[in-house]
């Protein structure tokens, strides 16, 4: 192995390529604070206490969880350079191997076998497009096609055959039989405190007590553990030989190869860790409802690779946007029109500076689209009392399509992302 593929340094300059300033840690921090202080202004203006609340954000958290893990398979997948649209399918495969073992062997169980369900489909897309050279996009589809249709007829075979023992627990051919519950943690003393402080509704101070309540109240040893993959996947692609060497991969695998670099093991290793992250969202699904169940993923694939491309492509953003869709899912859920009502607000303001830096920007037409809209929705809730079910089931999916309009210009994929790659074709 060549000394050249070395982690580089991070360079300490305050901008990024183009001129843009470089989002640090400081600089995330002030967003963060400046997000949750519009947000407080929000709760106080509409009165909507559940929007800040330990539930809700408990809930988010839970509901990010898969999403997440699904956003950061895909990562792993696409800095090798092969696209995983897969994604669906892979979490299919796992939650399907999670409800199958979890009523047998318990949650923990149900765990590793969603990594490896998830693992399985990772490996059939690695040797589909790495070994044949078959389209990504193509192999991902095929993928979740097979897994549907796939995790259906074992469901019928394996769960709901007359006088199996999966029917007498329980099981159908729609779902699997109940599995025992997944640990979960709370922090004595400190939650209570936090839940006392929420319930005052201080501004500002009530609602950062009930985020951080969110967070060490009853929640699962798996969200715990999928905060230490976030971590460890940063330190894996950016801090080590391994990952500079499996970035290369997805940057300049002819290069990558004129070094030494082993790229068709590289591309193995990395779509299969896709499809193991992949597999266990999807098994965090079934251990959560304690079972398995037909359509269980809801798209939360598709929505974990949005995430990927809104988080460009590295780990923070994805945790993020994972944390955005799962706010998205979890209210649609708990509260549903009241605070997808007041959220009609929020979104005003945000169109609304959005329109004042497209008018600096001299992008006259985008800052009068985006005034129209914050306009109207500022009508929108004052002649109306909630939203209708049909907007709030859809939110998370309109909130998917929006970011990724609103961030889509600073994007930058991998270069060899989905190009097709011959051992040798560069000599």
């Amino acid at each position: 192995m060549s000394a050249d593929l070395k982690p580089a340094a991070q360079p300490a300059a305050a901008t990024a390529k183009g001129g843009r300033r470089k989002l640090t840690y400081p600089w995330i921090l002030l967003i963060l604070a400046v997000a949750l202080l519009a947000v407080s202004g929000l709760r106080a203006l509409t009165g909507t206490a559940d929007l800040t609340s330990t539930g809700q954000f408990g809930a988010a958290l839970s509901a990010a969880v898969p999403i997440g893990l699904a956003g950061l398979g895909g990562l792993w997948s696409e800095r090798a350079g092969v696209v995983n649209i897969g994604l669906e399918g892979m979490m299919m495969l796992g939650s399907f191997a999670a409800g199958w073992i979890g009523w047998q062997h318990g949650p923990w169980a149900a765990a590793a076998a969603g990594i490896v369900g998830g693992a399985l489909g990772g490996l059939v897309h690695a040797v589909a497009t790495v070994t044949f050279g078959v389209d990504h996009i193509v192999s991902g589809v095929a993928i979740n096609i097979l897994a549907l249709g796939a995790t259906q007829y074992l469901a019928t075979l394996w769960f709901g055959q007359e006088g199996s023992a999966a029917q007498a627990a329980g099981g159908n051919d729609k779902q699997s039989p109940p599995m025992p519950d997944m640990p979960t943690f709370t922090v004595p003393g400190l939650s209570d405190w936090l839940n006392s402080i929420e319930a005052h509704h201080w501004f500002f101070v009530s609602d950062l007590a009930g985020i951080l309540g969110a967070a060490v109240t009853n929640v699962s040893w798996l969200t715990l553990g999928t905060l230490g993959l976030f971590v460890a996947t940063f330190y894996l692609l950016w801090r080590s030989s391994f990952g500079l060497r499996l970035r290369s991969c997805g940057e300049a695998p002819l290069s990558a190869e004129s070094l030494g670099v082993n790229v068709y093991a590289y591309k193995y290793a990395a779509v299969l860790v896709s499809g193991a992250l992949a597999g266990l969202g999807g098994a965090f699904l079934s251990i959560g409802v304690h079972f398995y169940q037909d359509g269980q993923t809801g798209g939360r694939g598709y929505i974990g690779l949005a995430t990927m491309i809104f988080g460009n492509w590295r780990p923070g953003g994805v945790a993020m946007g994972a944390g955005l869709f799962g706010f998205m899912d979890a209210m649609q859920l708990r509260s549903g029109g009241p605070t997808v009502h007041a959220l009609l607000l929020g979104l005003a303001a945000l169109l609304a500076v959005l329109a004042l830096f497209r008018l600096r920007a001299a992008k006259r037409a985008q800052a009068a689209v985006a005034a129209v809209v914050a306009v109207a929705l500022v009508v929108w809730y004052a002649v109306a009392d909630t939203v209708p079910l049909e907007l709030v089931e859809a939110s998370p999916y309109i909130a998917t399509l929006l970011v990724l309009a609103l961030f889509s210009q600073r994007l930058r994929p991998p270069k060899a992302g989905g190009r097709p790659y011959r051992r040798g074709q560069g000599a």
